[in-house]
């Protein structure tokens, strides 16, 4: 019988055991930042699609492979998650009425005016739980980085109602009261959408008509 230590015959080894991930990324690893926007995204489908009262952190974890701990590295509770949300969304809103503004005439009110209201209304009926989240989040006692994220978009609607007044398309004086009359329309057409009371395809043909009736009635009369 051959000796065993002088034996040539390979010896079989146990393959070496699989590295596993490290204990904050068990099943997808993400860098830093890749993580809080990968959450934010997640986020904003489960808000999209089951509604505030659903978002966890745990849940959001679970879907994204990461362990239990790691979501709370960029947002340490539900309600920070919840204003990273808003503050998103109001930004985004920002953009979007930038954008449509660019796409009037700088001197033509009633153009600039109809663009940001089909702006508005097309984010809030595309986006409505997350709007809703965002206003409800603006108003929460010590919101403030979600509060001066809205400021940019309230600011350009102020000054577009201001370019109303110089243009003589608005009374002078408080312009409070229309501007609460253009954002009780913006919100009455998209809550007939949301609710499926009228059908998306109106969308244009309902701010256009909005917008004129607004511009109508809100004319300064003759002395």
């Amino acid at each position: 019988m051959p000796d065993p230590e002088l034996s040539t015959t390979p010896t079989p080894t146990t393959p070496p055991a699989p590295i596993s991930p490290p204990a904050d990324t068990p099943g997808r690893p993400y860098h830093h930042g890749q993580l809080r926007t990968a959450l934010l995204e997640a986020a904003e489908r489960t808000l999209r699609t089951q509604g505030a009262s659903e978002l966890s952190l745990r849940e959001l974890a679970r879907e994204l492979g990461v362990s239990h701990a790691a979501p709370r590295r960029h947002f340490p509770d539900r309600q920070s998650l919840l204003d990273a949300l808003a503050i998103t969304g109001f930004h985004r809103l920002t953009i979007q009425l930038n954008a449509a503004l660019a796409t009037a005439p700088p001197d033509d009110f009633p153009a600039r005016l109809k663009a940001t209201v089909a702006a508005y209304v097309t984010f809030a009926t595309q986006d409505a739980a997350l709007l809703d989240l965002m206003f409800t989040t603006k108003h929460r006692p010590g919101a403030t980085e979600v509060a001066a994220a809205a400021v940019p978009a309230f600011t350009q609607l102020q000054d577009l109602m201001l370019q109303g007044q110089s243009t003589a398309h608005l009374p002078a004086g408080n312009l409070e009261p229309s501007a609460l009359v253009l954002f009780a329309t913006m919100q009455g057409i998209a809550t007939l959408i949301n609710g499926a009371w009228v059908d998306p395809t109106l969308l244009e043909t309902l701010t256009t008509t909005a917008v004129t009736q607004f511009l109508r009635g809100a004319a300064p009369h003759p002395a």
